[in-house]
């Protein structure tokens, strides 16, 4: 079976070697075009530009990355219902056009309430993905519809809606969605074409897909999976292991608690936080080379759980 080889670009150096987050940063023009190239270089097939309510703007990082990159695509993060979907289509199949058909869009809702606060969004965490399945009932008219057409719903409300721009993809950009909560689940199987996961045990993962791609069968679809892995490569499996606790050690340093700030005790909100923060009940190591202690100690944050070893073990466990 074919894969994708997908790779994260920054946009501005990390502050130390145990960041576990490189989205936010500021951003540093020269960083992103030689991190790009760099992915580019090694045969990576794609890069994400994450998203969160502080960081650069990733439509404008992925023209930047386009324009400096000849055939590596984008996959960008994309968070509904701060502007119009009407606009935002427009502004996908504009930017498709402009990096000549290499753009994917992850459309990512949002599973932290303080993080959707900052830019002015109160509501709660459901209500954001019947929002997000709205969005996107919208965006796909724009993107399908010949003629313009109406749409009322309870988020959004259009009249006459349509789109002088379509993308180079037909018949749209290829959507990927992240979330597995209860509420996240029935919108992706409903839209998604390709379905984000964390990395997590092969049985907990082969138990979320089959889940998955049931409810996407109700809908007469069939769902492609992203599994997201922080590798930590050594050229022994011994140097491997002492790397990862190097960045272990660095996480834990920065963590509150490290700091004298009291942890509240609560469990993340987000359910795939959730999910990656228990993975430590089952062991430090898990199949052959999973080890979660890093996710354990970010509470789950970003992708945080690493296949650790030697590049072949690494390749093997993949």
């Amino acid at each position: 079976m074919p894969i994708n080889i997908l790779g994260m670009i920054g946009v501005a150096p990390p502050d130390d070697a145990a960041t576990v987050h490189i989205i936010g940063g500021g951003i540093d023009r020269d960083y992103i075009v030689r991190f790009s190239q760099a992915h580019e270089r090694s045969g990576f097939d794609a890069v994400l530009i994450g998203h969160s309510s502080s960081s650069a703007d990733g439509f404008l990082i992925a023209q930047h990355v386009g324009h400096h990159t000849e055939h590596l695509k984008i996959l960008l993060a994309h968070r509904p219902g701060f502007i119009a979907p009407t606009q935002a289509a427009r502004k996908v199949a504009t930017l498709d056009n402009l990096i000549d058909g290499r753009l994917w869009l992850h459309i990512i809702t949002g599973g932290v309430d303080a993080d959707q606060r900052r830019d002015g969004d109160f509501l709660s965490h459901d209500e954001r993905y019947a929002r997000t399945d709205e969005y996107l009932q919208v965006m796909k008219g724009v993107w399908s519809q010949e003629e313009p057409f109406n749409y009322e719903g309870h988020y959004y409300r259009c009249s006459k809606a349509s789109s002088e721009v379509q993308s180079i993809q037909r018949p749209h950009v290829p959507l990927w969605f992240g979330g597995v909560s209860e509420a996240a689940i029935p919108v992706g199987a409903k839209h998604a074409d390709t379905y984000a996961l964390f990395g997590e045990p092969r049985s907990q993962v082969t138990e979320l897909m089959a889940l998955l791609q049931h409810r996407a069968a109700t809908n007469d679809r069939k769902l492609s999976f992203n599994l997201s892995f922080r590798p930590i490569l050594g050229d022994t499996e011994g140097a491997a292991w002492d790397k990862a606790r190097s960045i272990l050690a660095g996480v834990e340093a920065s963590s509150p608690k490290s700091r004298g700030i009291s942890a509240s005790g609560k469990e993340p909100e987000a359910e795939t936080a959730r999910r990656l923060t228990r993975l430590i009940e089952g062991g430090e190591i898990q199949d052959e080379c999973l080890w979660v202690p890093i996710a354990a100690a970010a509470q789950g944050s970003g992708n945080t759980t690493a296949l650790v070893g030697t590049p072949d073990q690494v390749a093997e466990a993949i």
